[in-house]
């Protein structure tokens, strides 16, 4: 039997989930990420702001589905490295006995998950999918070993899906997964959006350094992604407004990223 390969780590281009990782003050990337994350920040000084800000937003949203509507399992696409309270630390710490997969197809990402991303309780599940999210059917395919597709699940993409190839690509990818899981169900998403000229610029500029494509999309867009889903008060907004808490720590004044929760009717 052919021994397996262990996936190629590149060094030498800069890959967005380790600049990211670089933004919120993490240590799982390399120079060149560092490099590109400080040109990014002279192109745009918000950026490190967006970064932590929608790990906040993560954490809230992941706590009110968990605390306020019990949601005990969740899909999140598209995880990125793991940082300070990930999706399975904040859901089990209200719910033990939750069950989150995560997907990525970094192969720095699945390094870390392998390490870093294992259940904080006995009785809950922590797992990783190795895929590509504009391969959405076989994510669902491989969900469905973990995950209940019965009762309700929290779908998850968390500033990733300006990787989409194209929106009729964004749009095809989130429906696919949320067609699957049944009423009930929630959709947590935010992107970055347009109306920032220098995002915009950064996301040009990170383009030419080799690395795959980020593109910001309108409000509009990102609004319709959630179409035929009823959004959880205050609906959809730029994510540091969503459910700010008030001894939450940050910047407060919307910025150029925004999304929602919505339930599956």
């Amino acid at each position: 039997m052919a021994d397996v390969q262990t996936p190629l780590i590149r060094t030498d281009i800069p890959h967005s989930a380790r600049i990211w990782n670089y933004w919120m003050g993490g240590k799982d990337n390399y120079e060149i990420d560092r490099v590109a994350g400080e040109a990014g920040k002279a192109v745009d000084p918000d950026i490190s702001t967006m970064a932590v800000q929608s790990r906040q937003f993560l954490i809230r949203a992941v706590r009110y589905l968990a605390s306020e509507h019990g949601i005990r399992q969740f899909l999140d696409i598209g995880t990125g490295l793991p940082t300070m309270q990930n999706t399975h630390e904040v859901a089990q710490s209200v719910n033990p006995d939750a069950r989150i997969v995560y997907v990525d197809n970094d192969p720095l990402v699945l390094t870390h998950a392998r390490a870093l991303l294992t259940s904080t309780t006995p009785e809950g599940v922590t797992t990783y999918i190795d895929a590509d999210f504009h391969e959405p059917e076989q994510i669902v395919a491989d969900a469905r070993n973990v995950l209940n597709f019965n009762e309700p699940i929290a779908v998850m993409f968390m500033g990733v899906l300006g990787h989409a190839r194209t929106y009729e690509d964004l749009l095809r990818i989130v429906r696919t997964v949320v067609g699957e899981v049944p009423s009930g169900s929630y959709l947590i998403m935010w992107d970055g959006t347009d109306d920032s000229p220098a995002y915009v610029r950064l996301c040009e500029e990170y383009t030419g350094t080799g690395g795959t494509p980020y593109i910001p999309r309108t409000q509009a867009q990102i609004r319709a992604v959630f179409d035929g889903m009823e959004l959880v008060d205050p609906g959809f907004t730029s994510i540091t407004q969503w459910r700010q808490e008030t001894a939450e720590v940050g910047r407060v004044e919307p910025i150029s990223a925004y999304g929602a929760v919505a339930r599956k009717p």
